[in-house]
């Protein structure tokens, strides 16, 4: 229920993963009657495989989390994670507030033995490979302890989920040379660099994050969250240059007309939302956070990520290897 734009979207996008996945089943919750309405002309089949929990609680976009732990205890968020901390549901997708969800996930969920804190891990687009990112803004202030949990948490995640079987990493910081970055985070690296079950490359740049020459990012949730919008930001801009042809004359527009198909291209590949869902490592659970403003479409991608964990049964492997590390 929670989100910057309509719970109608999210609903369509359960219907839409449902009819691609024959084995899914979907735990709606929120407001009941307005799901049953919106299931109201959904075909039968799809409908066989959704079971609706009432909340009549929302947290809002505005809600401090400690607040909304303390007093939202009846609303969707809570009640979705719950369905997890049970055993009735292997993940929870939500598109609400981040640090309620964080702070609610670990209250219900508690996080891995030997973990701090959960940090949130997502894709970015990356020239040539799959390049991940952690931690994107669940924690704002980190200790060179938590960015070695993270760069842990995000090497298994690679490794048991996405089949790299030695990911390299980078730890995020505004300069290569060692003697670049204050003391947390060269500490960082010494205790990263001093693991020998990690494929450290580095310091890594900002401009790094995108050349496709890392395999995971690591980073405290200040400089993940502003590089990720800076990153939206930079793709919105050269895709409105590419798609608008206002004001364009002669050979110029002939031009672009030969040109529609490579831009209608690049377009795609610079597409955010088509990774959208970020995943809260560290929880023992599979939670799944999406954009607040993410579309139907996007929202699916969310939901894509939600079933891929599951089905590499993500948390109990990481779990087992975790014992190694920590």
């Amino acid at each position: 229920m929670s989100g910057d734009k309509s719970p109608h979207f999210r609903i369509a996008a359960a219907l839409d993963c449902l009819s691609i996945h024959s084995d899914l089943h979907f735990i709606l919750v929120g407001d009941r009657q307005l799901i049953r309405d919106s299931l109201f002309n959904c075909v039968s089949e799809l409908r066989s495989r959704i079971m609706v929990v009432h909340a009549d609680q929302v947290v809002t976009m505005e809600d401090r989390p400690s607040l909304a732990l303390r007093r939202k205890q009846d609303s969707s968020m809570w009640r979705a994670l719950e369905q997890v901390s049970m055993g009735v549901a292997q993940a929870c997708v939500s598109a609400g507030n981040t640090g309620a969800l964080m702070a609610m996930g670990r209250f219900l969920l508690k996080v891995h033995p030997g973990i701090d804190r959960p940090a949130l891990i997502g894709q970015v687009p990356s020239v040539g490979r799959n390049t991940f990112m952690l931690d994107l803004g669940a924690n704002v202030g980190c200790s060179s302890e938590h960015l070695y949990q993270f760069a842990v948490l995000g090497s298994l995640m690679l490794s048991e989920v996405f089949d790299n079987v030695a990911p390299t990493i980078g730890l995020l910081n505004i300069g290569q040379e060692d003697i670049k970055g204050d003391e947390r985070i060269r500490l960082a690296q010494e205790l990263i660099q001093g693991d020998p079950r990690l494929n450290y490359h580095g310091f890594v740049e900002g401009h790094d994050i995108f050349r496709g020459s890392i395999d995971l990012v690591v980073c405290d949730g200040f400089l993940g969250n502003v590089a990720l919008k800076a990153g939206e930001g930079a793709a919105s801009y050269v895709t409105h240059m590419m798609t608008q042809g206002a004001g364009l004359t002669g050979w110029r527009k002939i031009y672009r007309y030969l040109a529609a198909p490579f831009i209608h291209h690049l377009v795609q590949r610079v597409n955010l939302g088509r990774y959208n869902g970020a995943s809260f490592l560290g929880l023992q659970g599979v939670v799944v956070k999406s954009h607040g403003d993410a579309n139907q479409c996007e929202f699916g991608y969310a939901l894509e990520r939600a079933v891929i964990e599951v089905e590499h049964n993500a948390i109990d492997r990481i779990n087992d290897q975790l014992e190694s590390y920590l």
